[in-house]
């Protein structure tokens, strides 16, 4: 059986700093980000790509509004809008993996999977949403959005505006976990559970139903990386090694970090929800799970094989 790794993108993977998101923006990070997972084919892994979509889903759905303002084309769903998202994207990574496989002379065929990920209809997360998702609006749009739409809005902490929140409910079940494992299994390098997947539920006669919501990419990357019993899991962010004290005087950058610290930092507040905390929180779920090999780290480390910080049970 061949060696697979799941390698989660981070968002500088595609748009990085103070970028608007041009296609020319896009494909040039998502170009050098390529690049940067090769070393990984070169120490005998196969791959599966995961990626998350923000902004692009956001972007997918002020297209909606101003389609249904403008022109009064029919609405998507959030579930069509995250299926897009992972269509686009999904391509423009196959290609540009493409050529960054041509430019090192190596041949693998990529391709990508639109997912659907499970979660269940009675998470508590249904009744309680949190994920900010799309545009700033004013308060009299946010209440016009919030009659209209049935939409949940909440001002920004930071006084910004008014966004639409959803639910972000657990994912139970990757779909299409036993194609996508055999696919890299084959050789091929995989794209998958895009934005963290389309939201879907089970009825009890066994027929998926889309929910509206959005799932965490990097949950959805370890639960994926957990069912099909990954080698390794790798979540690319835009630092080199997670840290405590981020931007503190005393802070300490991390090479290892047990599965009991990580909890202990968690509850800490070490690692904020809106940043590393997802990451460790899927970090502790695979290395919990198989005890197999976890690294967050800089997509440009990849090169070095002692890169990142490393997860391990204990």
């Amino acid at each position: 059986m061949k060696k697979i790794a799941v390698v989660a993108f981070g968002g500088n993977a595609i748009i990085r700093g103070d970028q608007i998101g041009t296609i020319e923006e896009q494909e040039k990070n998502t170009y050098e980000t390529c690049l940067d997972v090769i070393p990984l084919l070169e120490r005998g892994y196969e791959l599966i790509i995961t990626h998350g979509n923000g902004p692009v889903v956001g972007n997918i759905l002020q297209r909606n509004e101003a389609g249904w303002e403008l022109y009064k084309i029919p609405k998507m769903p959030l579930d069509i809008c995250v299926a897009d998202s992972e269509g686009g994207m999904g391509y423009m990574i196959e290609m540009q993996m493409m050529n960054a496989l041509n430019s090192k002379g190596l041949k693998k065929s990529v391709v990508t999977l639109i997912t659907q990920v499970e979660v269940d209809k009675n998470d508590p997360a249904f009744k309680n949403p949190t994920k900010p998702i799309g545009k700033f609006y004013t308060e009299d749009e946010a209440k016009k959005f919030q009659s209209e739409n049935g939409w949940v809005m909440k001002e920004d902490p930071r006084k910004r505006g008014w966004r639409r929140l959803v639910p972000s409910p657990k994912p139970i079940n990757v779909i299409k976990k036993d194609l996508i494992k055999q696919l890299a299994q084959e050789g091929h390098i995989v794209i998958a559970c895009g934005g963290g997947g389309i939201p879907v539920y089970r009825h009890p006669d066994g027929n998926l139903e889309a929910i509206e919501a959005v799932i965490d990419k990097d949950l959805a990357s370890a639960l994926l990386a957990k069912q099909i019993n990954a080698d390794a899991f790798y979540i690319l962010t835009d630092v080199p090694k997670v840290s405590i004290n981020f931007m503190k005087p005393d802070q300490k950058d991390l090479d290892e970090l047990s599965t009991s610290e990580a909890r202990k930092y968690l509850e800490e507040g070490q690692f904020p929800a809106g940043s590393m905390g997802p990451k460790i929180e899927a970090a502790i779920e695979f290395v919990e799970a198989t005890g197999n090999e976890m690294i967050i780290t800089d997509a440009r480390e990849l090169h070095n094989p002692k890169c990142g910080t490393r997860i391990y049970k204990g």
